[in-house]
Order: C-alpha cells, then structure tokens, then sequence
C-alpha cells in the first residue's frame, strides 16, 4: 500500500523491473549535448519522432559543429519532430549562448544552473529539469506528463510544477544516500516513462 511517499512509489515501480535491458540512467547519451536537443525536440511530441530528427543531425549533434547550422537547413533536419520554425531558431540561439557564457559544453556541465536555463527562450521547467538531470548529472528530478499519470494513479495530484517537483524529491532525501539522488532521480523518471507505455 502506498502512503503519500515518493519512496514508496520508486519501490512499487522498481519491484517491475521496467529498466531491464535499458541504459542505466535510462535515456541514451547521458551526459552529451545530444541530451539538449533531444530535450528541446521532445517538446509537443513523440520520442519516435524525435529519433528521426536525431538521425538527421548525425554529425551536427556537438556544440561546436551544430552552432555553425543554417537555420533553413535546421528547420529541415528536423522536421519530424514539429513546430521546427519555432525550435530551429530556439536550439541555434541556445547553442551560441552556450558558447558565449560558457566557451565549451564540458564548462557548461559543471557550471550552469537552472536560473540560467530558464532564461533560454523555449526552455521551461521540464526541459530545463531534463538538461540538468540528463546531461549535467544535476539532483534535479523531471516533472511530465507521464509524471503526473503515474501519481494520479496514486490518487496525488498537485497544481503546479514545483509542488509535484517537490512531493517527488522529498521522498528520496528521506529515505536515500543524497550522494546517489542523480542516478535515482533519472531511473525513477525513467521507469515512470516505462511504467506509463506498459499500464496505463
């Protein structure tokens, strides 16, 4: 039985082996800038779509060579994924603001925050949670959709991101080592994602 802990709904999901056969922090390209374009493109859309636009941008797919793209031949690369007249010029913009305030994604990583990203026109909460938990390695645990089903199963609901964002890493900070919150931040989020295709 479940008792309002984000703990307790870890362990139900853990116990399903839903991660079996899957990456360790279950999305792929950890810790890559990959991870940000992937977090950007998902928005309004299917993963499914996404991996075709990815498989458009091979070669492009580092800060420096994706920074030098032609916004029109952007737009087509990604395609797929929808909305690219508003993604194309947002991913170009990110890009070059990372290479201004940052010089490199490796200085990036370890020095950005969540202020910074929220700044960043067509990243919010979720996309920026997402960047700092998947490629930065961040204790930051993602809120979606999937997110807000599997708790609504549980009869736990919120209205707003940050009281979901909250609920969510109370439980671990209770109850776990805070030195291994990154990896168990992703792997919760991941078998949420997992547990959302194979039940509800």
């Amino acid at each position: 039985m479940i008792e309002n802990n984000s703990f307790e709904i870890y362990e139900f999901l853990k116990d399903k082996n839903l991660l079996l056969n899957l990456p360790e922090y279950w999305w792929p390209n950890v810790g890559t800038f990959k991870i940000l374009i992937g977090a950007i493109l998902t928005q309004n859309t299917s993963w499914k779509n996404v991996e075709k636009s990815l498989k458009n941008l091979d070669g492009f797919l580092e800060l420096d060579s994706f920074s030098t793209l032609n916004e029109l031949t952007l737009k087509e690369m990604i395609k797929p994924s929808g909305f690219y007249n508003q993604k194309a010029p947002r991913l170009l913009q990110l890009s070059r603001n990372i290479k201004n305030d940052f010089n490199d994604f490796k200085t990036f990583q370890s020095r950005v925050d969540r202020e910074w990203l929220l700044k960043q026109k067509g990243i919010g909460k979720e996309s920026a949670d997402a960047i700092l938990c998947y490629a930065c390695f961040r204790d930051e645990m993602v809120v979606d959709t999937y997110t807000k089903r599997v708790l609504k199963a549980f009869d736990i609901e919120f209205s707003q991101y940050d009281e979901y964002k909250e609920y969510l890493e109370k439980g671990f900070k209770e109850n776990l080592d805070k030195r291994k919150l990154n990896l168990i931040y992703a792997r919760f989020h991941g078998m949420i994602v997992e547990y959302n295709k194979k039940y509800l």
